[in-house]
C-alpha cells in the first residue's frame, strides 16, 4: 500500500504541532502517483509539484494566466495569458497563448485580442499540435437586434462566443484554420419578422438568444469557461457558465459547414449535438429541472479510465435552490447504438441525474462560486480544485480525501509557511502521471516547497506504511491514555521520532538527543484514535502503530 508522506517538523527537544496553513496538508493510501500543475490566478508563474508539495519545475511569464495552463507531450508548457486591455473586461479574460520549453524559455506566442474579440479562460491542445481556443466576440447593438434579441434586455455591449482552431507558426503567430460562431446557431420567439423566429422547444439544437442570466448575462451572454476535445468522436465539449449548460459540437465540419445546419460526420453542421444541465434554456423544463449551476471544467473521462466517455463537471452551485454548495459530478449522455445523442419530444436531453457526485461534509464545506475544476485519474480517483480557496485535493471513488494541498501563492508571489492565506485563487489544477511522455528525458528532482520559509522536512516519497518486508515494534501499553513506550531494534541511538494520524498528517515530532530505549512518549494531549510512528535511526527506520484512549 504505497503512499507519500511529507514529514514536517521543528528540530526542538519535545513535541511540536504542525501549523501547515499552506502547501501540503495531508496524504493517505490510495493517492495517485504523479505531479500536479497549477497556475495561480493572480501571479505570473506556473508550478509543477510532487505529492509532497515540493517544486519539480516552474515557468515564469510576463502575464497572469488567462486562465489555463497545460503540459504538452514533449514537456513544453502551453499557457494562456491575461494581456489586460480595455475592450473585454471580465472574469477569465486572456488574449494571448504562450509556449515555454522545460527550461522556461519562451518559444512561441499567439495573440487574439482587439476591440472585436478576445480569447479567454481555456484552450485545448489537439493531437496534431493545433490549439482550440474560446473567444468572446463583440456584436453590435443593431446586429444583435437583427438576430432577434429583445432590445430591452441589452446593455451597451453584447458579447457572444466563438471557437477557433489555431495552427501555430513558430516562433510567433498562427493560422486560424477552423472556426465556429454561436451567433450562427440561434432561435428566438420574440420577433416574428426575423428568419430565426420559431418554437424554442422544437429546436434544442439551437440557442435561444433571449434566454440569459438576468444578473450576469446581459453583456457576456454565454460565458464559455472550458473546452475539451474527444479525438475518437471528433467532438468538442464546451461549458457555458451563464446558461448553466454544457454543449457538444461536431469538429469534423469545415468552417463553412460549422456556420450552417448540415454537414460533418453527424450531419448537423455547427448545430448543438447534445446539451445538458438546464432544460429551461430550450423550453423543455423549468427551474426545478435544472441540475447545473454555473459550472466549470466540463470534460470527458478519458478512454480506458473507469466510466470512460462519461462527462464530468465541477458544479459550482451558485444560486442553487436552498443552500449554495459545490459538487464534482459525473453523468453519461444518452446515445443510441449508432453513437448519436438521443432526445424524445417533449423531454429534455437525458440523463435526469448523475451517476456519481462528490461534495464535502458539513464540517468541511465545499462551496466555490467561481473557477474550480475536476479531473478523472486512471485509478478511479478524481482531482478536485476549489478555485477561490486555492485548494487542490484528490478523492477516491468512495469520496475519501487522499491528498490535500493549498496554494501558497498570492498576487505578490509565494507567502511564508504559517501565513493566514487569502487571495490565493487558482483556476484549476491537473495531475500528470509519472509515465507522462512529457517527462521523458527530464530529471524530476524535487526542490523546496513552493511556500517561503518552509518548516524543515524529510520526504520519503515511496514510503510504504504497511509493507510486508518492514519490521514493526509493539508500543506498550497499547492503547494508552497518558504515557506510551516505543521500543526500537538498533544499537545506534535514534535521531528523530515522528507521529502521524492515519490521513498522513504529521501530529508531532521530537528530535532525540540521547539514547533511550524504549522512548517514552506523553500522549495525554492526543485525541483518541489510531496513530502511526516512524523512528529514524542512523541506517534504518523503525515504525509501528499505537492507539490512544480516553483518560
Amino acid at each position: 500500500m504505497k503512499i507519500r508522506i511529507f514529514l514536517l517538523f521543528l528540530f526542538v527537544t519535545g513535541f511540536t504541532y504542525s501549523q501547515q496553513t499552506v502547501g501540503f496538508q495531508s496524504i493517505s493510501s490510495g493517492v495517485s502517483e504523479g505531479y500536479t500543475l497549477f497556475s495561480p490566478s493572480s501571479y505570473t508563474t506556473t508550478y509543477l509539484i510532487d505529492n509532497c508539495g515540493r517544486e519539480i519545475n516552474h515557468w515564469a511569464s510576463s502575464y497572469r494566466p488567462g486562465q489555463s495552463a497545460y503540459l504538452k507531450e514533449n514537456g513544453n508548457l502551453v499557457r494562456t495569458g491575461n494581456i489586460g486591455g480595455i475592450y473585454f473586461i471580465g472574469g477569465g479574460r486572456g488574449g494571448i497563448i504562450e509556449e515555454y520549453d522545460w527550461a522556461g524559455n519562451l518559444i512561441w506566442s499567439f495573440q487574439h485580442y482587439n476591440s472585436q474579440y478576445s480569447m479567454h479562460h481555456d484552450i485545448e491542445i489537439l493531437p496534431n499540435g493545433n490549439i482550440l481556443a474560446i473567444a468572446w466576440e463583440k456584436i453590435s447593438t443593431n446586429d444583435v437586434i437583427a438576430l432577434g434579441r429583445d432590445p430591452s434586455s441589452l446593455n451597451s455591449n453584447f458579447w457572444s462566443e466563438k471557437i477557433i482552431e489555431i495552427e501555430p507558426t513558430y516562433p510567433q503567430g498562427g493560422n486560424i484554420i477552423w472556426e465556429w460562431h454561436a451567433s450562427d446557431h440561434l432561435i428566438q420567439d420574440f420577433d416574428s419578422t426575423k428568419l430565426n423566429f420559431g418554437n424554442i422547444s422544437d429546436h434544442p439544437e439551437l440557442l435561444n438568444i433571449n434566454y440569459f442570466d438576468t444578473l450576469l448575462g446581459k453583456t457576456d451572454w454565454l460565458h464559455f469557461n472550458s473546452i475539451r476535445y474527444n479525438d475518437s468522436l471528433d467532438q468538442i465539449l464546451v461549458s457555458s457558465r451563464f446558461l448553466s449548460e454544457v454543449y457538444i459540437l461536431d469538429h469534423s465540419t469545415t468552417s463553412a459547414e460549422a456556420a450552417g445546419h448540415s454537414g460533418g460526420i453527424y450531419g448537423k453542421g455547427g448545430d448543438i449535438l447534445y446539451r445538458w444541465g438546464n432544460p429551461a434554456a430550450y423550453n423543455r423544463g423549468t427551474y426545478s429541472d435544472q441540475i447545473l449551476f454555473q459550472q466549470h471544467s466540463a470534460q470527458w473521462v478519458p478512454y480506458n479510465y473507469p466510466n470512460e466517455n462519461a462527462i464530468m463537471v465541477f458544479n459550482n452551485g451558485y444560486r442553487r435552490p436552498g443552500t449554495d454548495y459545490s459538487a464534482g459530478e459525473l453523468f453519461i449522455p444518452t446515445v443510441n447504438s449508432n453513437g448519436f445523442y438521443t432526445i424524445s419530444d417533449p423531454l429534455p436531453y437525458g440523463p435526469d441525474s448523475c451517476i456519481w457526485s462528490y461534495t464535502d461534509t458539513v464540517t468541511n464545506f465545499l462551496y466555490a462560486n467561481i473557477a474550480s475544476g475536476i479531473q478523472a485519474l486512471p485509478n478511479g480517483n478524481f482531482l478536485i480544485s476549489d478555485g477561490p480557496a486555492g485548494r487542490i485535493f484528490e478523492v477516491d471513488n468512495n469520496r475519501n480525501v487522499v491528498w490535500d494541498y493549498i496554494s501558497p501563492v498570492t498576487i505578490t508571489g509565494p507567502v511564508a509557511q504559517g501565513t493566514s492565506i487569502a487571495g490565493n485563487v487558482i483556476f484549476r489544477a491537473d495531475k500528470y502521471l509519472p509515465d507522462f511522455p512529457g517527462f521523458a528525458g527530464h530529471q524530476l528532482i524535487p526542490g523546496d516547497p513552493v511556500e517561503l520559509s518552509p518548516l524543515p522536512y524529510i520526504c520519503e516519497p515511496t514510503l510504504s506504511l504497511f509493507d510486508n518486508n518492514k519490521s514493526y515494534y509493539n508500543a506498550f501499553p497499547n492503547p494508552a491514555a497518558d504515557l506510551i513506550n516505543i521500543p526500537y531494534n538498533n544499537s545506534n541511538p535514534p535521531i528523530l521520532l515522528c507521529i502521524y494520524d492515519f490521513s498522513g498528517r504529521i501530529i508531532a515530532a521530537k528530535n532525540l538527543t540521547k539514547s533511550e530505549n524504549p522512548i517514552k512518549l506523553d500522549v495525554s494531549g492526543f485525541d483518541p484514535g489510531l496513530y502511526y510512528y516512524i523512528i529514524t535511526l542512523k541506517y534504518e527506520t523503525n515504525s509501528g502503530t499505537f492507539a490512544v484512549k480516553e483518560n
